[in-house]
């Protein structure tokens, strides 16, 4: 069978559909709502299996990240635990001073978590 090219306009007009068929236009639509045009239409029901597939992919490790942002609260509290415990004065401040700088990177990552907004769901970012 022959190897298909991964189309990334394809793809990235996949990521930003719906899927939902709106009776009026007879198209599917924009995430944000707009119809399909007729030839986004075409263009999305002629994606070939590799392109759903990457679709597929990407919107998976979009909802891993979904999850993880959920998770924060609940994660920075697990990690600072350890760090907590050894402290009789449990402040924050006393506990990024018992922190190797991976340990520092690691709650900076969480803090972000917890204080950036989700990202949307785009094409080729997650």
């Amino acid at each position: 069978m022959p190897e298909t090219e991964t189309r990334p306009a394809v793809v990235a007009l996949l990521c930003d559909s719906d899927f939902k068929y709106r009776r009026d236009t007879k198209t599917w639509s924009h995430i944000d709502g707009r119809p399909f045009t007729k030839e986004e239409q075409t263009t999305a029901l002629n994606a070939t299996r590799d392109e759903f597939e990457e679709f597929a992919a990407q919107h998976t490790r979009y909802m891993e990240y979904l999850r993880t942002t959920e998770e924060a609260p609940e994660a920075l509290q697990r990690f600072l635990a350890p760090f907590m415990d050894q402290l009789t004065k449990k402040t924050l401040g006393n506990a990024v001073e018992l922190m190797d700088e991976a340990e520092r990177a690691q709650l900076d990552q969480l803090l972000g978590r917890m204080t950036e907004p989700p990202r949307r769901f785009t094409a080729y970012t997650f």
